[in-house]
C-alpha cells in the first residue's frame, strides 16, 4: 500500500510540474522557446528534427559513435574486451548539441515535462527497433532514494515510464533497487566507475522478471558501469535477457 501511495503521489507531483510549466511557456517549444504551429507538440520542427536526427554510424553493442571502416566484429574497439551483462544498447543520439541541452533540462525542478516529452519523442522515431528488442518489460536505472528525494523525480523512471506507454508495455520501475547512494560518477575514469558501482544495485526475482527480456532505460551512458551492474542484478533476478536503451552516450573513455 505504501509503494502505490508513493506512486500515486509522484504520479500527481509529475501533472502538477507538467501545468507549471505549460503555465510558463503555454503553446512554446520546451527547449528553445519558439511559438509552436498547431501540428507541433512539446518541440518546434527544428528542434523535433535536431533531436531525431542520429545520422552516425554506432557500435551495434555499445552505440558508441564509430568511423566508416571500424571494425564491429563483436563490438567496436571501446567495448570489445568489456564483459557486459547486456546484449547490446540502443541510444537516440549523442551527448552533445541539442540532446545534451535536454538531458541537462531534465535535472531542474520542471525537467520531468522534458523527459516525458523526449520518451514521446523517441519512441516515435525508434519504436520499430525498440520493438525489435523482445522486450515485455520496461525497467529504469534507479536514484539512490536519498538523491530522488532531493531531485524531486528519477528522470529515468520519467524516460521509462513515458516509453512503456508509447510502446504499450509494462513498466517496473519496482524491480530494480539502488542499495546504496554511489558517488557521482562525471569525474571517474573507467576503471573507478567500475568500482563505484560494483554491487549498487539489487533486483526483486519474481513472475514480472523471471524469463523475461527486460529494457533498461538510463538518460546517459559514459563507460556503461552502472548499466552492467543494473543488468547483473536484473539477470541474477531472472532475467533472461537485458538490452540497455539511453538518451544519450557520452564518450569519455
Amino acid at each position: 500500500m505504501g509503494r502505490d501511495w508513493l506512486s500515486g503521489v509522484g504520479a500527481a507531483v509529475a501533472v502538477l510540474k507538467q501545468g507549471l510549466v505549460q503555465v510558463l511557456y503555454p503553446g512554446t517549444c520546451l527547449l528553445c522557446r519558439r511559438s509552436l504551429v498547431p501540428k507541433e507538440r512539446d518541440f518546434c520542427g527544428m528542434c523535433h528534427s535536431a533531436l531525431a536526427s542520429d545520422s552516425r554510424l554506432v557500435c551495434p553493442r555499445c552505440a558508441a559513435s564509430v568511423g566508416p571502416f571500424t571494425a564491429l566484429a563483436n563490438g567496436c574497439s571501446i567495448c570489445r574486451d568489456e564483459p557486459f551483462s547486456f546484449e547490446r544498447v540502443l541510444r537516440l543520439g549523442a551527448y552533445e548539441g541539442l540532446l545534451r541541452e535536454a538531458v541537462l533540462r531534465m535535472k531542474h525542478f520542471t525537467g520531468e515535462a522534458v523527459a516525458e516529452a523526449l520518451a514521446e519523442l523517441w519512441a516515435e522515431t525508434a519504436s520499430q527497433k525498440l520493438h525489435e528488442t523482445g522486450a515485455s518489460l520496461i525497467v529504469p536505472v534507479p536514484l539512490f532514494w536519498r538523491r530522488r528525494w532531493v531531485r524531486g523525480y528519477n528522470q529515468s523512471e520519467s524516460l521509462a515510464r513515458a516509453l512503456a506507454k508509447q510502446l504499450r508495455l509494462p513498466s517496473g520501475s519496482h524491480l530494480l533497487r539502488r542499495t546504496r547512494n554511489t558517488p557521482s560518477q562525471t569525474q571517474q575514469s573507467a576503471s573507478k566507475r567500475r568500482e563505484n558501482v560494483r554491487g549498487a544495485f539489487t533486483a526483486k526475482p519474481g513472475p514480472e522478471l523471471t524469463g523475461k527480456t527486460v529494457l533498461l532505460v538510463d538518460d546517459v551512458m559514459t563507460t556503461g558501469s552502472t548499466a552492467n551492474e543494473a543488468a547483473k542484478a536484473l539477470r541474477r533476478a531472472g532475467a533472461a535477457g537485458v538490452v540497455v536503451a539511453v538518451l544519450a552516450i557520452s564518450q569519455k573513455y
